[in-house]
């Protein structure tokens, strides 16, 4: 199946956020999948992700732009901007939620919504599901940082959830994440299945032994960050897991 790739632009606010979506070939309606990018904003791994999901799967899949205005950071302050945003959780959801509606809206959308998110793209798919956003049906989180400041709660609405996690990745664990002390602490697994316990969260984590963060990017290593490095195996393994609870879920 050959997929069609196009600009999207949507706002939150009076911010553009210019995303990239794929469309499956046809006009029936489809579920429809968002893929929230890494540090390195869109670019070749969300679009290349969203591709795949058009052609793998059908879906519409759009690559949003949670930096807005398709501006990233420069790689030299990236970790700043992203620690910034992980502070401010309301506003990263109301940002992500902003590219749920718009895909949703989308003509060909048939009302079902999946997630999924890569190191930075995972943590904001997982501050959609401690959020309750309603009307998302699926959320899955690649090699996420796991700490947030706001804990999911019981009695919201949560996507059934799955975390793809690489069981020796050092943002996970019990130190401040990119020095917000007091604001942002990253999570040991056991801590984060607790809160997601807690809060009647359906989630599931797989955990990859000997494998560090960004296991998905192949150009990890030019992150300059000790603990990421691409996984050929687990990349491949996490991607079948997706598959098998959006067969399920959407």
């Amino acid at each position: 199946m050959t997929s069609a790739l196009e600009p999207f632009d949507y706002n939150d606010g009076d911010v553009t956020c210019k995303g990239r979506l794929a469309l499956p070939p046809g006009d029936d309606l489809r579920p429809g999948v968002v893929v929230f990018h890494d540090i390195q904003g869109v670019g070749e791994h969300p679009i290349g992700k969203a591709t795949r999901l058009a052609e793998e799967f059908g879906y519409l899949a759009l690559a949003a732009d949670v930096y807005g205005n398709g501006q990233p950071p420069e790689m030299s302050g990236a970790d700043r901007v992203v620690a910034s945003w992980l502070s401010r959780p309301d506003d990263l959801v109301r940002r992500a939620s902003a590219a749920v509606e718009a895909l949703k809206a989308h003509p060909r959308c048939n009302g079902r919504i999946g997630a999924i998110g890569f190191c930075f793209g995972g943590a904001t798919v997982l501050a959609l599901v401690r959020s309750g956003l309603s009307g998302l049906q699926a959320a899955v989180s690649f090699h996420g940082v796991l700490g947030t400041a706001k804990q999911a709660v019981v009695g919201q609405a949560h996507p059934k959830t799955l975390v793809l996690h690489g069981a020796d990745d050092p943002f996970a664990g019990d130190v401040p994440f990119l020095d917000m002390a007091g604001v942002v602490h990253s999570k040991t697994l056991p801590d984060f299945l607790e809160e997601m316990s807690n809060a009647n969260v359906d989630c599931q984590v797989v955990a990859y032994a000997g494998v560090v963060h960004a296991f998905t990017i192949p150009n990890a290593g030019d992150f300059g960050v000790v603990g990421a490095k691409y996984d050929e195996l687990a990349d491949k393994r996490s991607w079948e897991s997706m598959g098998a609870l959006f067969r399920e879920a959407l």
